[in-house]
This record gives C-alpha cells, structure tokens and sequence, in this order.
C-alpha cells in the first residue's frame, strides 16, 4: 500500500491507514491546502473538479468537493470528465484551478488528486511545494457557515471540448467523413466511453466499442501497452476495422491499433501528429527525454528543429512555450497540441491521426511504414529507501564520460552510434525507470541489461 504526496498532487492505494494509503483524511488534507492556496492567489476562488470512473471515484470526489466547499471555493462538477476536458473547462469557466480525480493508468485500487492552474495547466514546482508546505504547516482555515462555497454540476463539457476540436482548422473534418472508418475502442471501462463514441460519430466513423462499460472494473491492465491491447487487436480483425483506439481511464493518452492487428506503437502517436502537424505548419516540436528520438528524425526532415524536455507534462509544457513549438507531447501516446490547450489530450491526437490518415488514402500500417523505425525497452528497478540515487548517477556518469551525457533530468546517455539510456526516478512509484532506445530490439534490451549490470556493481563496490 503507497501515499506519494508531489509537487503535482497526490497519489496512493484506496484503504489502510493515514499518511500510509490514500485515506480520508489524506483527502481532505491535502484539498484543503489546496483550496487554500488557491484562495490566496485570486479574489473570486472557484475550482473546476471532474473524475475518471474509478471504483472510489465517487467517494472522492464527494469528499474534494465538500472540503473545497468547507473552505469557501465555490465548485463546478463536471462529474464523470476526462483529464483534457477539466484543463479546458477551468480557463472557460473563469476558475482558479482545476482537481482532477484520477490515476491515470495505475491499477483500480489506485486514485489521486491532479492540481491545474486558471490556466487549465499542471501546477509548477514552485506552486506544488508551497501547497506541499501549506500541508506540513496545517495552515489552513475554514469559512464560517455564511461563507461557504456554492456547488453547481455541469454535464456538457465533453461536448463542448469535441466542438473546440471540429472546429480546428487542421482538423480535416470533411476529409475523415468521407472515408467512413470503421474503428474500434477500447476505453477500458473508463470515460473514454463518454468521450470517444460522440467525438468519432460526429467524425463520420462506425464506431464499435469493447469494455465500455463506465464501471471502473478495468478489464485489463489500464495502461495502453502492446501487452495489455490484445482483446482490441482481435476485435479490429474480427470486424475488419480500419484500426483500433485504446485510452488510458483519464483520456490523456492515445494509442492506436493498426487494421491487420499490429501495434502502431504508443511512442509514434506523437510522431504521426508532428508530422501531420508540420506539413501544415512549420515551427519547433518537444518532447521529454525518455521519448523515441523518431520525433526528432521526423522533425528536422521538415526543415524544423526539435528540442528535448525533462519527463513530466508541466515541463513539456514550460519547454513548449519557451521555443513556441507548433506540437509537442510525451512518448506514451501524450499528444499536446497548443492550437487548443496545453495538456495531453488523446481526442484532439485521435481528430489529428484521422486527418493525416485520410488525406494520406492509405492504411494505418502504411502509415505506419513511412517512419523510422526505432525500438525502445522500458524497464524499471525497485528504489530501495537507503539508495541515493546522486551518487548513483554521477558514478555512471563517470563510467560514461565518453559518451554524450543529458543530466536535465536523471541521466541520459546517448552513444555514438545514436542508441541511447535514460535513467531517471518516477514521479508516481518508488522506482528507477531505465528506458533505452536502438533500431533494434534486441540491442535495446542489451542495453537496458548493460546499465542494470552496472547499477548493481556501483552498488555493491561504491557508498551509494
């Protein structure tokens, strides 16, 4: 059982004991800070508030909702939302912030609470900590009863977030309609059974859904990797679809299925999306450190320049912004797309990937075959409590002293031969994720084996 309490919210395992899991009362603490902070930043607070469909969704979201209230934050419910339809509706509705109640693609017994800015943007780091400190310090007041926030439910954002995205001038709604696509979902019984079905229709698309069910009982593994896809595969063959749509619970990431049933590879959402992207409109893309360097090929083959971020959206964000990249997103299928809002967002990456399909007037894996074609092992090791993971860096930096090193966030080692390493702790579990990337498989698990094989000998013969 887990409670990680970050810059960017906070996350654990439903049940057990306070300061332990994510209780109750770990709930209304930490919301209250939050509806704190936010109370000091702005004259009229009001927090826009929407969750996935996660078992203990419900109960958490009652609890946020009345402790914003207790405080004196009015609330908007948006009820059963996606994470990109909340980062919209807060700038839309003149808020303060927005909480997003989800885990993203940790398992069912996991939930957690998400901050936004008014911008509708993840909080920085900066605004993380004081909310962090404002926790520590139990500096948080409550409004007297004549003062305490008015709730008001709003059951159309979805809707207008689909209307912001048809009426994209790259979204090439004629040209999709056209084709008729046939194409299955798979929302694993998340809000992406809200959101994915309206969006496709009014795209012109037959939709055909499996585990839509919006019960938050997750048929398989949440997160949409190759391994946790292959129920979707066999429904795009068996009903002769044109590809396959997976989301993960909040609809922040996108990945796709090709028609003969093979991965399009979550790591090329992104890249299909430049690329569509830059033929229309030529600017800088971003994406993080642990991302498939296709991006970057793809990139300077428009003429274009590419520029690397630390892991995490709020910094993909903060890069984005500052070489005003034209698209930019994270290799686990996180398509941002600033034309509509700074945030990962997988239905404007799905209105995208179908424009560039249909006016490319070939299949998926064609599609699929005109880019590079890199392989990427993501694995990970236990963080053991007395590591300091430091120390741990700079002897590997000092083993690779010879290769071009990235230090921006954990370590990233690039060879000469282009292949390359990136070690960084997780923001969300008490781990080590070791991602490497080669043009061939069985050079990108070599490799993740290498670094392992060197992890362990600095800890057995280094004060690490």
């Amino acid at each position: 059982m887990t409670l990680i309490k970050s810059i960017s919210g906070i996350r654990g395992t439903i049940g057990g004991f306070a300061g332990d899991n994510l209780t109750p009362q770990d709930i209304v603490e930490c919301t209250a800070a939050f509806g704190h902070w936010v109370k000091e930043q702005t004259s009229n607070p009001k927090i826009v508030v929407g969750r996935d469909a996660r078992i203990s969704g419900e109960i958490v979201s009652n609890l946020v909702i009345s402790t914003l209230r207790s405080t004196g934050i009015n609330v908007i419910d948006l009820g059963l939302s996606t994470t990109p339809t909340v980062e919209i509706a807060v700038p839309l509705e003149g808020a303060g912030a927005g909480i997003i109640i989800t885990a993203s693609h940790n398992p069912k017994q996991w939930n957690a609470l998400k901050f936004v800015n008014f911008n509708g943007e993840f909080i920085s780091q900066k605004d993380g900590q004081d909310v962090l400190d404002l926790i520590t310090e139990n500096a948080v007041e409550y409004a007297p009863v004549d003062n305490l926030g008015s709730y008001t439910k709003k059951d159309d954002y979805i809707q207008i977030h689909i209307d912001k995205i048809l009426a994209l001038p790259l979204v090439n709604v004629d040209a999709i309609r056209a084709k008729n696509y046939k194409v299955v979902v798979d929302p694993v019984n998340s809000t992406g059974a809200l959101a994915l079905p309206p969006l496709l229709e009014q795209l012109g698309c037959e939709v055909i859904m499996i585990n839509s069910e919006v019960n938050g009982q997750f048929a398989h593994n949440p997160e949409p990797l190759p391994e946790n896809l292959t129920e979707l595969s066999g429904a795009i063959e068996s009903n002769k679809a044109d590809l396959g749509i997976s989301v993960d619970p909040d609809v922040d990431r996108l990945a796709l299925v090709c028609e003969d049933g093979e991965m399009f590879g979550e790591e090329y959402t992104l890249v299909a999306v430049a690329d569509y992207v830059l033929r229309n409109k030529k600017g800088t893309t971003v994406s993080n450190l642990s991302s498939t360097r296709a991006l970057k090929d793809v990139t300077e083959k428009a003429g274009c320049e590419y520029h690397p971020a630390a892991v995490g959206e709020v910094n993909v964000v903060n890069k984005m912004k500052e070489v005003r990249a034209v698209i930019g997103g994270e290799g686990n299928g996180g398509v941002i797309y600033p034309d509509l809002h700074f945030g990962r967002d997988a239905l404007v990456g799905i209105a995208l990937i179908l424009s560039r399909l249909a006016e490319f007037g070939k299949s998926l894996s064609f599609l699929r075959s005109t880019y590079p074609s890199y392989h990427i092992a993501k694995n990970k090791i236990q963080l053991r409590p007395e590591i300091d993971l430091d120390i741990l860096f700079r002897e590997l930096e000092k083993k690779y002293s010879n290769q071009e090193i990235n230090t921006i966030d954990g370590l990233k080692i690039t060879l000469d031969t282009g292949d390359w390493i990136h070690l960084r702790r997780s923001n969300t579990e008490p781990i080590i994720r070791i991602y490497t990337e080669s043009d061939s498989d069985v050079i990108s698990q070599n490799l993740a084996r290498k670094i392992q094989a060197d992890i362990n000998d600095i800890l057995k013969t280094s004060n690490v």
